[in-house]
């Protein structure tokens, strides 16, 4: 009799991440990981970073700059807010909410689904306060304005600003392929409805090293800039993207949903990771690892790295790195 089972894959990805609780292992996390040098090449290479991944929202720098060669002029604040995936916290809906009005768009023009802030004191606040899921506080709402403006700027159709044909998604797609050094290997929707640009984890670092090396005054450049000068825009004040740019002068780091991670410090050294059951857990813990290893000692790692588990209301274990 033929079994119907589809055989398991050798290639299981390596453990990047144990759960520890109480002082014993009761869980791991699997992913694949790159670190590359300043100049470039593969330091180390954990699982497979040649294969392709959707990078979620560790994309919107090159989505940023794809706004900016299209002639949207941003800075500042505004520049790093269309290169979020922001908390929902006051001054970011405020600012969402502002750019809308100054490029005299309107909020239900914004194809991001309805939802509350990503941040979990925020969403408590909005509610407490009698606020519903709105278009504005979904964490990619500065994107979409910054999208929607580029549109208005050019003459392009703004209620198909998210089909994946559209003159400013095509655009999109060629500056992830040029930052990357590769071709995009599929094309799917990310959560809030934009079209996502598959590429490798090796791809995702060298397109993050691409940015904080670019000429000053290139569109890449001026996202890099803007990211690192405001990043409690680009993530939030209880975020680790926030803290670790705030901490280590010159570091980029953008984080994606599916625990996808991007980091490039400012003398071209990167990483990229992906933890491959997407939990976000052990993101910490991995990007402060990865970092200890190309050198990186600053005291904001502990702060990253530390992901309690609980028992009872007091901690007693952690997830850890494990390479």
């Amino acid at each position: 009799m033929t079994s119907s089972v589809a055989p398991v894959s050798a290639a299981i990805p390596p453990v990047l991440a144990e759960v520890v609780r109480s002082g014993f292992v009761e869980g791991h996390h699997r992913g694949s990981l790159v670190l590359l040098g300043a100049d470039g090449s593969v330091e180390l290479a954990v699982g497979d970073p040649s294969a392709p991944v959707f990078p979620r929202s560790s994309n919107k720098p090159m989505q940023a700059a794809a706004v900016l060669r299209a002639g949207l002029d941003l800075a500042g604040e505004r520049l790093a807010l269309a290169a979020a995936s922001h908390s929902g916290e006051d001054f970011h809906l405020d600012l969402v909410r502002k750019m809308l009005a100054e490029f005299s768009l309107s909020a239900d023009e914004l194809r991001t689904p309805p939802d509350l802030p990503l941040d979990p004191v925020a969403a408590e606040t909005y509610l407490a306060t009698g606020h519903v899921r709105d278009r504005v506080t979904m964490n990619c709402s500065g994107k979409h304005t910054a999208m929607l403006a580029a549109c208005e700027l050019n003459g392009w159709d703004r209620a198909t600003y998210l089909d994946p044909g559209h003159p400013l998604q095509r655009l999109v797609h060629s500056v992830v392929e040029e930052a990357a050094g590769e071709k995009v290997a599929a094309v799917g929707t990310d959560g809030c409805g934009a079209p996502l640009m598959a590429i490798s984890l090796t791809g995702l670092a060298r397109a993050f090293r691409h940015f904080v090396l670019a000429a000053p005054g290139t569109a890449e450049r001026r996202v890099a800039d803007a990211m690192r000068a405001h990043p409690e825009y680009v993530a939030g004040t209880r975020r680790p993207d926030t803290w670790l740019m705030r901490e280590v002068p010159g570091t980029l780091s953008k984080m994606g949903a599916e625990a996808v991670q991007a980091v490039a410090l400012e003398d071209g050294r990167a990483l990229a990771f992906k933890i491959d059951d997407g939990a976000g857990r052990a993101l910490g813990p991995v990007l402060a690892r990865a970092l200890r290893l190309m050198g990186v000692d600053a005291p904001v790692l502990d702060r990253i790295g530390h992901m309690p588990l609980l028992g009872g209301g007091d901690e007693v274990g952690e997830v850890r790195a494990a390479f």
